[in-house]
């Protein structure tokens, strides 16, 4: 996503650029693949902020695409282990409903008051062009602008995760408050509710008021559209082309040839960027050994079902934990997305696309019994899904899992490792990977550097990058 963005916006302010992509197809992680007329999303399922005014619909705006021809998603629902929560889109049925099902003490009211103001102030900001690290004057001057001289008491909050809220507010202890979030910055920050950083939460925790999209035919509908408008603005897109090596003066050698460029842009993780990018080393080993640590994987089951067995729910997406007390992961917090019924690009007349994802560590994936433990999870993923759909799985046209090892071989992430890193108070804001690591037209952009993981961060490094370009 950040790749391709960065050169569609560059193609479309009359630079010459070429997108060398290691895979068959544009998408990466944010990707689809295609069976038996089924089209499914291999990470990102949802667009958020593509809205006009957003950080995506700004995108759409500068490269001359319209608006998405998708379902504009009303939100969807966490099923708690002892409740159900329904996470409205619209913000005045949002507020009700947080207040009926997770509590409406003072503390409660004071917690959600915080967390409606850093994020209304940080949505703000991240679509008026805020960029961090702060490294120049130049940059503090344009975050100043970007943040509102009024809202600079709330930098104060850059230190606080939203555990720390939470105690603050007397609330940690609350098993659905708690767990719900838990699952909400899982999703969006790849962390913890005691680790993650109180703003980056904010902005996860209220994606749906920023707006949430499922594009027509799913990301292959969407990844179609932009390669199109691409290639309609002369720009280059070079499939099954991996990159092996970036030489002194940006000779790019590939399996397919020798390329020469003014300059280069990766949206690789940084620790793939220092493999082929021997200059870039000394500059990112510290922080590729610093987030090390930090990357996780995926698994996801992907399903091919008669539209029966989907039946009977107001929305298409669903967010489900199994117990307060387990660590989230494994199958304890896991989404699932069901193509539209109207969507005949994901799925053939009267099926249904179904993807159910969660999050696990790397280790053990390379192991003996990789596949007893690929069985064993998929198997679980579907189980907890037949919570919402009872019938989901009984006469699949598909089913396949994806694993850690699957992201490995198709997108060559080391590990299998997808989606960014978790981001914490060490390695996140002003300690972010940067975008512009002092190599001379040499750029880093994409889900290991700031703003991190998501569509719209993505699309959000792209615009940054390619103002440093063009500057």
């Amino acid at each position: 996503m950040a790749g391709l963005a960065t050169a569609l916006r560059l193609q479309a302010a009359g630079l010459s650029t070429v997108v060398l992509e290691a895979h068959g197809h544009a998408g990466g992680c944010a990707g689809y693949f295609r069976h038996k007329g089924f089209s499914f999303d291999v990470g990102a399922t949802t667009l958020v902020d593509f809205e006009p005014g957003g950080v995506g619909g700004e995108f759409l705006e500068t490269v001359g695409l319209g608006a998405l021809n998708g379902e504009r998603l009303p939100g969807y629902v966490a099923w708690l282990p002892d409740r159900k929560v329904t996470l409205y889109r619209d913000q005045r049925r949002w507020h009700e409903e947080r207040l009926r099902s997770l509590g409406s003490s003072p503390g409660h009211v004071a917690f959600w008051a915080l967390l409606d103001r850093l994020a209304g102030v940080f949505w703000a900001a991240s679509r008026n062009g805020i960029k961090l690290p702060i490294r120049t004057p130049q940059d503090l001057w344009a975050d100043l602008r970007a943040l509102g001289a009024g809202n600079l008491p709330l930098a104060r909050y850059l230190t606080w995760t939203l555990g720390d809220a939470l105690r603050r507010f007397g609330l940690r202890q609350e098993d659905a408050l708690a767990g719900l979030l838990g699952m909400l910055v899982e999703d969006t920050v790849h962390s913890t509710v005691d680790r993650a950083p109180l703003i980056n939460s904010a902005l996860g925790v209220t994606i749906r008021g920023a707006g949430l999209t499922r594009h027509h035919g799913g990301m292959h509908g969407f990844w179609k559209l932009l390669v199109s408008r691409y290639r309609e603005l002369g720009g280059v897109l070079q499939a099954g082309c991996r990159v092996h090596r970036v030489e002194p003066g940006f000779i790019i050698s590939t399996n397919r040839g020798e390329w020469r460029a003014r300059q280069v842009v990766s949206s690789l993780p940084i620790a793939s960027t220092a493999q082929i990018c021997p200059m870039t080393t000394d500059r990112l080993r510290r922080f590729i050994k610093r987030d090390e640590p930090e990357l996780g994987g995926a698994v996801v089951a992907f399903l091919g079902v008669p539209q029966e067995e989907v039946a009977g729910q107001d929305f298409t997406h669903h967010q489900l934990m199994q117990d307060y007390r387990r660590p989230l992961g494994e199958g304890n917090n896991m989404f699932v997305s069901v193509s539209a019924p109207d969507d005949l690009q994901s799925a053939p007349a009267r099926h249904r696309a179904v993807m159910i994802s969660t999050h696990t560590d790397l280790e053990g994936w390379d192991g003996p019994d990789y596949e007893q433990r690929k069985k064993e999870l998929g198997e679980h993923l579907v189980r907890c899904a037949q919570r919402v759909y009872p019938h989901l799985g009984e006469r699949a046209v598909v089913y396949q899992v994806g694993t850690p090892r699957s992201y490995e071989r198709f997108t060559w992430r080391p590990r299998g490792a997808v989606g960014g890193v978790r981001q914490t108070l060490r390695n996140t804001n002003q300690l972010a990977v940067p975008h512009d690591i002092g190599i001379d037209g040499l750029w880093l952009v994409g889900d290991t550097t700031w703003p991190g993981l998501g569509t719209v961060a993505c699309v959000l490094g792209s615009r940054i990058v390619a103002k440093g370009i063009l500057r």
